[in-house]
């Protein structure tokens, strides 16, 4: 499969891209703008910067993709008493 067939399979299933790195980037944003990111580990921020860009494919893309939802909860797991 070529780059070009991969990003036109993935657009329907992850939306458009600009738009969803801008959403992702706000969702991103606020989430360090919180008085307890200073206080996360780098496993729960990283597993929160994850689901939001999840978040992000989940708005913009295909809601009905299960391997969305799958990944938010991998890494929701993962990041579970990660202190």
């Amino acid at each position: 499969m070529s780059v070009e067939e991969t990003l036109k399979e993935r657009r329907s299933t992850h939306g458009d891209y600009k738009e969803t790195a801008l959403y992702s980037q706000c969702f991103k944003d606020l989430a360090r703008s919180a008085s307890s990111w200073s206080n996360m580990s780098a496993a729960q921020k990283e597993s929160v910067d994850m689901i939001l860009h999840k978040v992000a494919r989940v708005i913009c893309g295909n809601p009905d993709e299960p391997d969305h939802w799958v990944d938010i909860q991998g890494y929701a797991k993962l990041a579970e008493g990660k202190k």
